[in-house]
């Protein structure tokens, strides 16, 4: 069968598909459920047999099947091609439509998937599914098992439809990036309070079993002293000595409690010095520290420092590590903070989701991963067993002058 536009549509028709498929793309956000109605109404209005989506993975390295006309729709999610193998490959490698009106098998870009049963169908399209700023999100294809000369009429009809498809899948993972970016900081929100009451209870305990008690004792010892002064000032001096210890134990407490919330040594030595300084905390490891001299807003030293922290625990506790290299550098308009380690590794892949247990602020991997993404950045993590553990923090570069009141 031949047709010198699709299934002979005219002006009407084509103007009637691109209508339904606004109508469709604009129903709703579920990208899924957009596509399948997508590549029902393309097929039933072009009058062709079996229409197929593809989309590009964010790598830009695979394309998925994620639209596909019944019987195949049982197909979606477990077909795979990487951009530049089978026919839908090469147009999402070239950017520009493919026809093939028969003998698919002698042509070299076709590649056979049995599960499609392509040997049932006999000319094809396939047209890049492209933003209106150009980005190459997916690849669409119909199939016809009768013999159909395709037109360039019938291919910019596809590519008008293909475009429409575009903004629809853009918008979709748009909102769901979205969607997911404000659980994961609802989540956060719950921890931080989670944490904040814990910090609470700390502290509370703290004052009341330690800095209240050496108080009390303080009181004690110099109501003590002032008694034994007019008879035996030998005793008065031993109660004030006393007095003197319990209090300097006090105020160690006190700085112990406040560097639990803040660390103070980042407002007396600024960042690169704090992390000089905080390589002393871990003795058994032979740390080297290149840091540039970087002055950001208060939260998001502190979000670097603790990073630093809890590598530098997990490497001392849990890793076997005995020597660390970490890396504090500005690349571009990003902080960049790597602490690498030659401890026992693991895997990645079966790691528990929230890190290893036992971290100093104990947010653990996970809690980095959600600073570094509440501040806009990202962590990253790199470890093969036997081979050692990478923690990489990039953040937005913020300087203090910037930082929100």
């Amino acid at each position: 069968m031949t047709a010198g536009r699709i299934g002979g549509a005219d002006a009407e028709r084509e103007a009637q598909l691109l209508s339904r498929v606004v109508e469709t793309i604009s129903a709703g956000l579920d990208l899924d459920r957009i596509l399948q109605g997508v590549v029902q109404l393309v097929t039933e209005t072009t009058e062709t047999d079996v229409c197929f989506v593809h989309l590009l993975d964010e790598r830009g390295r695979k394309l998925q099947l994620r639209g596909a006309t019944p019987p195949f729709d049982t197909m979606v999610g477990t077909i795979e091609l990487a951009v530049g193998e089978g026919v839908a490959g090469w147009v999402a490698d070239h950017g520009k439509p493919a026809v093939i009106v028969d003998n698919k098998t002698a042509d070299p870009r076709y590649r056979y998937i049995p599960a499609l049963r392509g040997e049932e169908f006999t000319s094809m399209v396939s047209v890049p599914v492209v933003t209106p700023l150009g980005h190459l999100v997916g690849v669409l294809n119909v199939h016809t098992r009768l013999r159909r000369e395709f037109t360039s009429a019938d291919v910019e009809l596809l590519r008008s439809v293909a475009g429409l498809v575009a903004g629809a899948i853009e918008n979709a993972r748009l909102h769901s990036r979205l969607a997911e970016r404000e659980e994961a900081l609802e989540k956060f929100a719950e921890r931080i309070v989670e944490w904040q009451e814990h910090e609470r209870r700390r502290l509370a305990g703290e004052i009341h079993d330690g800095i209240s008690q050496r108080i009390v004792s303080l009181f004690f010892h110099l109501s003590a002293a002032a008694d034994a002064i007019p008879d035996a000032p030998d005793i008065a001096a031993a109660q004030v000595a006393r007095a003197q210890e319990l209090a300097a134990a006090a105020l160690d407490e006190t700085r112990s409690a406040i560097a639990g919330l803040r660390p103070p040594v980042l407002d007396d030595l600024g960042l690169a010095a704090s992390l000089e300084s905080l390589v002393h905390s871990f003795p058994p490891l032979d740390v080297r520290v290149e840091a540039a001299d970087l002055r950001m807003a208060e939260h998001a030293e502190t979000a670097v420092y603790r990073t630093a922290q809890e590598a530098l625990q997990n490497a001392a506790k849990h890793a076997d590590a005995q020597s660390v290299r970490v890396r504090l550098f500005r690349q571009k308009d990003r902080v960049v903070l790597e602490v690498a380690d030659d401890g026992s590794g693991f895997d990645v892949a079966t790691a528990p989701a929230a890190g290893r247990p036992g971290g100093p602020t104990g947010f653990g991997l996970s809690g980095m991963r959600e600073r570094a993404e509440l501040l806009g950045g990202r962590l990253e993590l790199a470890a093969t067993p036997g081979r050692g553990t990478t923690v990489r923090l990039a953040i937005p570069f913020l300087p203090a002058a910037q930082a929100p009141g």
